[in-house]
């Protein structure tokens, strides 16, 4: 099942600057896989070693727990213990909510709820195998909405002379 990286689904090796990657630690690679790739439709850089996939315009980095390495001593990996407290989430911002929440639904995809009004944005969060939480977005206010509806302010100098 390994895929070789090409183009501009490579794995992340910037030649200058930074690429922006997500690790996850998981408790089964391939369901993780599957989720990212068939369910969010990422697409598998590679399959293992670690498990890469591209996700929109970034990536999701993924391999199962472990203790202390020499580049992290004291530190243990593992997944999300199942509670309901999140201290970070994947936030992924889409043009259609409605279509995308319609589409993962239908390839299994469990959403908290229905997408939300929340004025600035239409928004609802799904959570991966691991219990990952997943944001999943749609800009409304900044564009046509809350926002755009709040009287812009001016001071004097942006007053044009009479």
């Amino acid at each position: 099942m390994s895929q070789q990286p090409s183009g501009d689904n490579a794995f992340p090796a910037p030649s200058e600057g930074m690429a922006m990657t997500l690790f996850l630690t998981v408790s089964d690679v391939a369901r993780s896989r599957r989720f990212y790739s068939e369910v969010l439709g990422g697409e598998i850089v590679l399959a293992d070693n670690p498990c890469t996939i591209k996700l929109a315009n970034s990536w999701v980095i993924m391999n199962p727990g472990g203790g202390p390495t020499p580049d992290k001593p004291d530190v243990t990996l593992r997944p999300p213990d199942g509670s309901n407290t999140v201290s970070s989430f994947m936030n992924l911002r889409v043009a259609d909510i409605q279509a995308t929440y319609a589409d993962w639904t239908a390839r299994g995809a469990e959403f908290l709820t229905p997408p939300i009004d929340r004025e600035a944005e239409l928004r609802c969060y799904l959570r991966d195998p691991d219990g990952y939480l997943i944001e999943v977005g749609q800009a409304t206010g900044m564009l046509h909405g809350h926002f755009a509806r709040k009287e812009k302010k001016t001071s004097p100098g942006d007053r044009r002379p009479d």
